[in-house]
């Protein structure tokens, strides 16, 4: 078998909410995929790891944050292309509740926000992003 085509990849992502406010970080200028554009912590799963260990090391590394999920809010998939090929990405979306407040970001350019439900306009955020903050913000 080739390893060079991958098969699925699933990715988890974070929306933390603290006193009703969304953690939002905008993306480095280096990124391949959508520089400087804001969302929401997520990245790839590692192999073998459950979405939920998974969404809170990436939150770790992206974030600086420890966090604890309070409950998937939903699912996303995405088709991204890789040498060629089409994959098919599946990610598990969590609503997190953050249990530090020191934040700091991998890359300096970077930034982030609290942002409330209204406020989310006001930064240049991606449909797929926003669909998962709403996610989040539908009551159980």
């Amino acid at each position: 078998m080739d390893m060079d085509i991958p098969g699925d990849k699933r990715l988890a992502a974070a929306v933390v909410m603290h006193k009703g406010r969304v953690l939002l970080v905008r993306r480095s200028e280096t990124e391949r995929f959508l520089p400087r554009v804001w969302g929401v912590p997520c990245g790839k799963l590692n192999p073998g790891e459950s979405p939920e260990d998974g969404v809170l090391r990436e939150l770790k590394e992206e974030t600086g944050l420890l966090g604890e999920v309070v409950r998937k809010v939903g699912e996303s998939s995405f088709v991204s292309e890789y040498r060629g090929h089409e994959v098919k990405n599946w990610q598990d979306n969590f609503l997190v509740r953050p249990l530090s407040r020191h934040i700091t970001l991998p890359e300096p350019d970077q930034a982030y926000a609290w942002l409330s439900p209204a406020e989310l306009s006001t930064v240049d955020i991606d449909e797929y992003n926003l669909e998962i903050v709403r996610q989040a913000l539908q009551r159980p």
